[in-house]
């Protein structure tokens, strides 16, 4: 180690020494040239001299570690910039997670509305096509309450000799329910114009509703030939288990032109 400063210095003098040399010529030719005397070209060279001197005796070592001091702080600058860089992705990329996160949220909380909105939908109109069918049986239970409570054949309406268009209508609105009225009457007014005793030359089909075989409205009453009453308690029982109500009836008989 100590050789190596000495090589080192013994370098650094030489490269002063030469160093020296050539100012000297350099002013002997200057003061030549403007007839100065030797006095005044000797001091900057022996100035140069000393300087050059003064940088022989830094040792070696001290210069290696001015060279690292500079490395390092070149990695440190480029450390520093290479942070700065990494920091500015990280927060690029923390603001397009963010977005992407807020977006997906978005989405989630319009899907969730949508699925209730339609699960609400889905449950009204369940609610309201059991409302229609609780209706529906309501008017299905009133005609049989109605048509049990006057299932006296005799009693409510007493039997007569003869009954008028008129007679047989007022009949029925006393036994058909009213919102149920209008369909009877227009199945009656096809099948046998309001004529209880008509009869189907061809088929045999008898009275107001056209019964098939017409003893089937003994089940009403045994007067079921001569009352019309107990052949609209028939028809109407009849319309009710088969469509279930009279409009239903009529709805068939206008598609099929018979019931």
């Amino acid at each position: 180690m100590l050789e190596g400063n000495r090589v080192s210095r013994i370098s650094v003098r030489g490269f002063a020494v030469a160093s020296a040399t050539a100012v000297t010529t350099v002013g002997a030719v200057v003061g030549v040239a403007s007839g100065s005397d030797k006095s005044s070209s000797t001091e900057p060279v022996e100035a140069v001299a000393a300087d050059a001197t003064l940088l022989a005796e830094i040792p070696a070592g001290q210069q290696a570690q001015a060279q690292t001091a500079s490395l390092t702080q070149q990695a440190d600058v480029q450390s520093t910039a290479a942070d700065a860089e990494a920091k500015k992705s990280a927060e690029e990329a923390a603001r397009k997670q963010a977005a992407k996160d807020a977006s997906d949220k978005k989405a989630a909380a319009d899907q969730a509305k949508k699925e209730k909105a339609e699960k609400e939908a889905a449950e009204k109109k369940a609610a309201e096509e059991r409302a229609k069918e609780k209706e529906e049986a309501a008017s299905r239970s009133s005609s049989r309450d109605s048509l049990t409570s006057t299932s006296a054949s005799s009693t409510s309406f007493p039997q007569r000799g003869s009954y008028s268009v008129a007679d047989v209508q007022a009949i029925a609105r006393q036994i058909v329910p009213g919102d149920q009225f209008q369909c009877f009457s227009n199945i009656v007014n096809h099948e046998s114009t309001w004529n209880y005793k008509a009869v189907n030359p061809s088929s045999g089909a008898y009275g107001l509703v056209q019964a098939l075989p017409a003893s089937k409205m003994s089940s009403a009453g045994a007067d079921w030939q001569t009352n019309p009453a107990t052949q609209i308690k028939w028809g109407l029982n009849y319309m009710n288990e088969a469509y279930q109500s009279p409009c239903g009836a009529w709805s068939f008989w206008q598609t099929n032109h018979w019931y």
